[in-house]
Formats: C-alpha cells, structure tokens, sequence
C-alpha cells in the first residue's frame, strides 16, 4: 500500500509544479499598461473660455502643468503618455497626448488645443483659438517628438 502511495504524491507534485510553470509563464506574457503625466479631460477644458478666461482661472480649473512654454506667451503643456510592458521587452509608448492652453500679452486665454501622435505625425484632435495666427506649434511637435527618446544615461552624462 505504501508503495503506491509515494508514487501519486509524486505524480501530484509534478503535476502541481508544472501548472505552476504554466501559470507563471502566461503571467509573464501579459501586457501591462501605465499611464504617465496627466491630460485634462474636454469637460474641465469645456470651463475655460477662451479670451475670458486668465491664468488663474486655468490653474484653478485643471492645475498648473508640469511643462511651461519657453518662450514668452507660449503657454501651458499638459502631456500624458501610455506606456505597454510586455515580459522582459522594452516598454513601447503606444499612446501620446498634448493639451497647448496659450495665454496672450495679459495672461488672458488666446487658444486651447489638443494634440495626438499617431504613426510618427502630429495630429490636431481639437483646437479652439480666437485669432487665426497659430503661435508654438513647433514647440508641441517637440513635445510630442522627443519623449522617449530620452535614455537616464543622457541625462547623467555617462
């Protein structure tokens, strides 16, 4: 009796240890998403008027940003970016997102603009502007173009 006993706990072991090999590579093969930086949504946007509304309002309404325009009057940039971690392979951003608010001379409103990547472009998703002159559209496409292309080893110099 006790010689068959021994060989099912065994059975039962290998049995346990392979579906727990199995668990644990189809574990590893799943996609995992994180989202990085923060985008306001269009119903907060929705309550900034343009030519109404100043800096204050903006940063009352849907916080102050982590990147600010370099050049004078060109405003706030709120970038959000979703990132896949798929096993041990290099995490790909699959998602990229701007919102531009651009103040005037008095820090009164002037455009709110909302801008996506897609393949590799710079894509309008909405803008909402009071003059037909267009001001930092560049500086957005270098929002857009340079993160992550930036590695820790760039910024620590090695």
């Amino acid at each position: 009796m006790s010689s068959t006993v021994a060989p099912q706990r065994m059975a039962k072991k290998i049995a346990l240890s392979i579906a727990l090999v199995g668990m644990l590579a189809a574990a590893s093969c799943t996609a995992i998403y994180r989202n990085h930086g923060y985008v306001p949504n269009e119903e907060d946007l929705a309550q900034i008027e343009v030519g109404k509304s100043n800096q204050q309002d903006v940063a009352y309404v849907i916080g102050r940003p982590a990147s600010k325009g370099l050049l004078q009057g060109a405003g706030w940039f709120y970038v959000g970016s979703r990132w896949k971690h798929y096993g041990a392979r290099a995490p790909q951003e699959v998602e990229r997102e701007v919102v531009a608010v651009s103040f005037d001379d008095k820090g009164v409103v002037s455009n709110i603009e909302r801008f996506g990547l897609e393949d590799g472009e710079v894509v309008v998703l909405s803008r909402r502007v009071t003059k037909s002159s267009i001001k930092g559209i560049s500086v957005v496409r270098e929002l857009l173009g340079s993160l992550g292309r930036v590695s820790a080893g760039q910024i620590v110099g090695d």
